[in-house]
């Protein structure tokens, strides 16, 4: 199952797990607006998958799966 997030959710959790943490929901924000994070639009915010997130922060390659690789949840 997929662990999507709302940026500031994302933000929440990095702070859970490492309080000293120095990202915040700006960076995360201005990752999603570059497209260098995968997200959707939904509603009024952006949802973006929190594995993908660490995976970007662990120096990961991190790129957008193709439509029809995207589950049920996604595509809506």
């Amino acid at each position: 199952m997929l662990k999507m997030r709302t940026i500031e959710q994302a933000a929440a959790e990095l702070k859970q797990d490492d309080p000293q943490t120095a990202i915040t929901k700006y960076a995360i924000r201005q990752l999603v607006l570059s497209g260098e994070i995968p997200s959707i639009w939904r509603g009024n915010k952006y949802l973006l998958n929190l594995d993908l997130l660490l995976a970007y922060l662990n120096g990961e390659t991190v790129t957008q799966r193709p439509a029809a690789a995207l589950t049920k949840l996604e595509r809506r």
